[in-house]
Order: structure tokens, then C-alpha cells, then sequence
């Protein structure tokens, strides 16, 4: 079943997860055509360093849900076969929504996560940046509210489409999760060696040991495979 994207952003109070809570989600859901967005009331004062970047303050969130509520809300709408897709997602909102489940006793949904800000760097090597605005930019898009989400997710989701053309989410979602072969040996005596200077026979004893069978040691032995010394 093809999985339908979501682009979903977060604005929070600061950067650490364990520290910090988020004050606004956002998504969107261009198969379906909806929106989703909602403040979140953190429970804790917004710092001003955080309210001058997205604006938002502790009036704003006062009468706002908490994120228990906000979750499962936000779970209801990502319904179905989905995958989620936020710009610098693996180090800043998965992390967070991960955190603020957690805290919320709220189960984690298993989706899929893209990356949009690795799938840049990965395939634009090119630019000299990969941040939203300059991809916005590059892509001749016009600007918005930076740094309130919704805005992000609708800039998020014109720049994403430039980017992939006609690749489907499940080709996306295969480059980006494959993982590539070693080139360098990570243990041993031969540590940082490139593996093609690593002695036949030390591979061999590897082999012998059946090492390269177990699963952590797949990379490895796919690096030599490719190599052709296995």
C-alpha cells in the first residue's frame, strides 16, 4: 500500500527534549488536502529567547491543550499508512515528540520518518546551505511566516516536491533507511584500515569465526563483498 506523506513541524521552548516541551504542532496532509495545527500549552514559562524566534508566548498557550491531548490528537490525524516528514526531523522533532509521548504516557506510533534536511545534503551536495528558507529560496518559492509551523509545513511540503520530482515515498523511504556498506574495518587489529588493504587470510579467519554472520556485522561484510574478497 503506498504510504500517503504528512509534513509536520514542531516550535518549541528551546532545544534540549528532556528539558524543553513543545508549544506548537503542525501538519499537513496534501492527499487529503487538510491541516492540522494546534498550540500547546507547555506547563512551564516560554523563555524569551524562544518567544523571539517563533513568537509565541504564555498568553498565546495559556488556554491551550496540553500535549496529551495535543498527541492523540495529532496521532488522529496521522491515520492510515503514513509517513511523516518534518526538516531536521531525526535531531530535533522526532526527538522531542518521542520525549513528549513519553512524558505523557502515551504510546509512540510506529511511522516512518523522512528526513527532508538529510534527503538535501544527501542529494544536493551542490548548495552551499540545506536550511528550509534557503531551499525556498533556491526553489524560487515564495516566503511566509518563518518559524511558526504551519507556514514551515506548507514551505516544507512545496520544497520536498521540487526535490524528490516523481519519486515515490517508498523509494524514499528505501535510499534513505538502506544503509551503506563499511569501507573502513571497525574492530580488531586492522581498526580504521580501508578494508581493501585487510589481509586475505585475516578476512578468512573472520569467515572462520563465522563473525561476519552476525547481524551487527552486516555493513561490514557487505564492504567486503562489494570489494570482492568474500
Amino acid at each position: 500500500m503506498t504510504k500517503r506523506p504528512i509534513f509536520y513541524d514542531t516550535e518549541t521552548t528551546g532545544i534540549k527534549p528532556e528539558k524543553d516541551r513543545i508549544i506548537e504542532i503542525a501538519a499537513y496532509d496534501p492527499t487529503r488536502e487538510k491541516r492540522f495545527h494546534t498550540l500547546v500549552n507547555p506547563e512551564i514559562p516560554i523563555p524569551k529567547a524562544a518567544s523571539d524566534i517563533n513568537h509565541i508566548t504564555d498568553d498565546m498557550v495559556e488556554k491551550s491543550p496540553t500535549f496529551g491531548q495535543a498527541g492523540i490528537e495529532f496521532t488522529t490525524f496521522c491515520d492510515g499508512e503514513v509517513v511523516l516528514i518534518a526538516h531536521n526531523n531525526d535531531a530535533f522533532d522526532l526527538p522531542f515528540m518521542r520525549t513528549e509521548f513519553k512524558r505523557s504516557n502515551l504510546t509512540f506510533p510506529p511511522w516512518p520518518f523522512i528526513d527532508s534536511l538529510k534527503f538535501a545534503r544527501k542529494y544536493r551536495p551542490d548548495l552551499p546551505r540545506h536550511s528550509l528558507q534557503h531551499l525556498r529560496e533556491y526553489h524560487g518559492i515564495p516566503a511566509n511566516n518563518a518559524h511558526r509551523a504551519l507556514d514551515d509545513v506548507i514551505i516544507l511540503h512545496k520544497v520536498f516536491t521540487e526535490m524528490v520530482d516523481d519519486l515515490t515515498m517508498e523509494t524514499i523511504l528505501k535510499i534513505m533507511t538502506e544503509k551503506k556498506a563499511l569501507r573502513r574495518m571497525p574492530f580488531g587489529k586492522y581498526r580504521g584500515q580501508p578494508l581493501e588493504k585487510i589481509p586475505a587470510r585475516y578476512v578468512q579467519w573472520l569467515i572462520d569465526k563465522g563473525t561476519l554472520e552476525a547481524p551487527h556485522h552486516q555493513r561490514l561484510r557487505d564492504g567486503f563483498k562489494e570489494l570482492g574478497m568474500i
